[in-house]
């Protein structure tokens, strides 16, 4: 699989005490526990998603 066109992210926050639209942004994303990792298309509307959860979560590059 390639990874051109996707972007890693990891939840490294706790959902607790998020508001709501954090939370269901966190899951349509896949992510669910600490430490949850989720591969997503690069788009505008993933990237906006990424911008609500930015707090939360970290870009893992490809090794």
């Amino acid at each position: 699989m390639s990874n051109e066109g996707t972007v890693t992210i990891k939840l490294t926050g706790s959902l607790i005490g998020s508001k709501k639209n954090q939370i269901a942004t966190a899951r349509s994303l896949g992510l669910r526990k600490i430490g949850d990792t989720s591969i997503q298309p690069d788009s505008p509307a993933t990237r906006g998603k990424l911008r609500v959860l930015a707090h939360l979560i970290e870009e893992v590059q490809p090794k």
